[in-house]
């Protein structure tokens, strides 16, 4: 599984800029960009900061990377992205799937097998 960090290091060598070079042109310190791309310190938690870090990495809003990159950064905050708390249908069925995946001790190659078939819905 993909980390925030990782996916933030990803996209940021995509666009072929090194740490320093990233740091220096949007006005980061390169030890706490390093710290969160290597796990070291959490995704942040306000939007402002983590929709300027989406613009400064290139991602298009609303685009799939754009989706993964804050749904990480929920991940790694252990919150639920922003977009689905006001999806009530939604956040109303999260107990039935934890509960549903707690109960049926699902392991790696089931709950792969669970999101394919979630994303193909």
């Amino acid at each position: 599984m993909k980390s925030f960090g990782s996916f933030f290091k990803e996209c940021r060598l995509r666009n072929g800029e090194g740490l320093r070079e990233f740091c220096v042109q949007h006005g980061y310190d390169p030890g706490n960009i390093s710290k969160l791309e290597r796990g070291l310190l959490p995704p942040p938690d306000a939007r402002a900061k983590l929709e300027q870090y989406a613009a400064d990495l290139r991602l298009k809003e609303a685009s799939p990377e754009w989706y993964e990159f804050f749904d990480l950064a929920a991940a790694g905050a252990g919150t639920m992205p922003a977009y689905m708390t006001s999806e009530e249908e939604v956040v109303a069925r999260l107990p039935l799937l934890f509960r549903t995946i707690r109960n049926n001790g699902l392991d790696g190659k089931h709950m792969d097998a669970l999101i394919e078939k979630i994303r193909s819905s």
